[in-house]
């Protein structure tokens, strides 16, 4: 069940913008990566902060909480990172999933900042380890969070208290003022009791719009009811659009996230990463006709295998089948959900609910293409189908060795990328003026960089930079204008 989130009428009277003194330098709203990041280098830079969470204590942290890496640059081995992974091979794998649907300089800033993030984020106290096993081999790109993205967060909100940042949790804003590109304040709902709360600049850091069914149907047809929400419930839009009605500069297609295939039964909301079914490239993977769609064995991972959800967004009844043998059972990092076991094929369309002889045929069909050749689950191997349509380009091997294994698939949604157009400083952009004291980091304006498709780990990088030239930027503008 989603958390409700009551609405809220603003008491509009209580808004009197330059009437009351500063109460703060920098306001950070939101309470994932990106406005932790801010907030603390603001802190670090002498302001004083308040941060705004939506959600409660127990579910602080927004997306990021569900969370296990992020993808850095690095000259030489570093940490747990092995070898290299430099500028140019880094923005490649970019471009190889937005199709070039990117600012090139936005997204180089994001490259070159992450090698100075991974001592940054140890100094903050966030611990790493090695690549976990199926993982298909990132210990070169991305690093991973000893303890996930919770432990992260925890380690961030701890660092806010050690730095007097203030934090309140169960804070909707409900307007942000401003007036000619210029932040006054934010009229906030806390627990229930409205305030207004003058700062002399505002780093927004609230997530997208991918919790609102509403808008998400406006932007997919009906296709979105079907959609679960593999993130938090809270990020709603409202600050987007907010900002969005007061003139702010758009970018980003609203119909563009990442959305990955996940488990069909997982909640419809703040499922995480416990859900996505990682077999796709070892499977077969069929629509509820019992036919195939699309090829299972492209460079799905680590660059590519968020497609899967789009893919089976754009399916009948917005549902997928991956279907795998005994020989792959091991391979992949298991969901939170046991598959569907059977000794047959005819057995598991049956148990799947799906058109035996289809399923039969299409099996059949895909076993008898499959040809002699090595095969490697860690790298891409070449061991393709002959005379297939859609080919199978990598991991071809037969469904034939029982049991056999299979899991419904369902579009989960992480983040849109629908936000606010920024410059290399962070700061938001009214008619294509900069505004004088609005910025912005995170999943809000990451649709600058990521046009489409989406490349593991790089949303925390995003969120990481970003936020960290916000929080830094906002502090200097409130000493300077003090």
């Amino acid at each position: 069940m989603p958390i409700e989130i009551p609405k809220i009428e603003p008491n509009t009277a209580l808004v009197r913008p330059g009437e009351e003194p500063f109460s703060y330098d920098v306001i950070v709203v939101g309470g994932g990566n990106a406005a932790l990041c801010a907030a603390i280098r603001a802190a670090e830079s002498g302001a004083k902060v308040l941060l705004l969470e939506r959600a409660r204590r127990s579910y602080r942290g927004g997306n990021s909480r569900h969370t296990r890496n992020f993808r850095c640059m690095h000259q030489t081995p570093k940490g747990v990172l092995t070898d290299q992974y430099l500028e140019d091979e880094f923005f490649e794998d970019l471009v190889k999933v937005t199709k070039g649907d990117t600012d090139e300089s936005l997204a180089r800033l994001a490259i070159r900042h992450s090698e100075e993030c991974y001592d940054w984020m140890q100094s903050q106290g966030v611990y790493f380890q090695e690549s976990l096993s199926g993982t298909l081999s990132l210990s070169r790109t991305n690093a991973f969070f000893l303890g996930g993205g919770k432990a992260l967060v925890n380690a961030y909100y701890n660092r806010l208290e050690d730095l007097s940042v203030d934090v309140h949790y169960l804070a909707t804003v409900l307007d942000i003022v401003i007036q000619d590109r210029l932040f006054d304040g934010v009229l906030v709902d806390i627990k229930g009791k409205q305030s207004y709360i003058r700062a002399r600049a505002v780093v927004l850091a609230s997530g997208g719009f991918e919790s609102n069914k509403e808008w998400l149907t406006r932007a997919w047809g009906d296709a979105a009811k079907n959609f679960l929400i593999r993130g938090t419930p809270y990020n709603t839009g409202e600050v987007l659009k907010n900002l969005l009605d007061k003139g702010a500069d758009q970018v980003g297609d609203p119909t563009q996230c990442h959305a990955v295939a996940i488990d069909g039964r997982a909640p419809e909301y703040d499922g995480g990463i416990v859900t996505r079914v990682d077999c796709v490239p070892f499977s077969v993977v069929l629509n509820k006709n019992g036919e195939r769609f699309y090829d299972e064995g492209e460079d799905v991972w680590p660059k590519r295998y968020a497609i899967w959800g789009r893919l089976v967004a754009a399916q009948p009844d917005q549902v997928g089948y991956a279907i795998i043998d005994q020989k792959s059972h091991n391979l992949f990092m298991p969901t939170v959900f046991t598959a569907t076991q059977a000794n047959s094929i005819t057995e598991l369309a049956e148990k799947l609910g799906l058109p035996v002889k289809s399923v039969e045929k299409t099996i059949s069909k895909f076993n008898a293409a499959c040809q002699d050749g090595e095969f490697y689950p860690t790298e891409l191997d070449g061991l393709s189908t002959k005379d297939l349509k859609p080919a199978k380009t990598n991991w071809a091997r037969p469904i034939d060795t029982p049991p056999f294994y299979g899991y419904q698939l369902r579009p989960g949604v992480t983040f849109t990328y629908l936000g606010f157009k920024v410059d290399g400083d962070a700061r938001v952009s009214f008619s294509n003026e900069r505004a004088t004291n609005v910025w912005a980091a995170g999943e809000i304006m990451a649709g600058s960089i990521l046009g489409q498709g989406y490349l593991a780990g790089f949303g925390m990088t995003i969120g990481t930079v970003f936020g960290r030239i916000a929080g830094k930027e906002a502090a200097d503008y409130a000493r300077q204008s003090a």
